[in-house]
């Protein structure tokens, strides 16, 4: 899924919490569902530069 909105890194990045899920907020998408650093549940580009390269990557245009 790519999401397009102003400030999708920053928002998106809220919305699933911290890396960690030991570390992440209560109520974000890791801290219910994840169980480790390497199984968390989800992941977020963490700029607007890497979300392009990785968009680009997983949808490649004209496919």
């Amino acid at each position: 899924m790519i999401l397009e909105k102003e400030n999708a890194v920053v928002d998106f990045r809220e919305l699933i919490g911290a890396t960690d899920p030991a570390k992440a907020a209560e109520g974000t998408i890791r801290k219910r569902f994840a169980r480790s650093l390497s199984s968390n549940a989800i992941h977020g580009s963490d700029s607007d530069e890497n979300a392009a390269i990785e968009g680009a990557f997983f949808f490649p245009k004209g496919n």
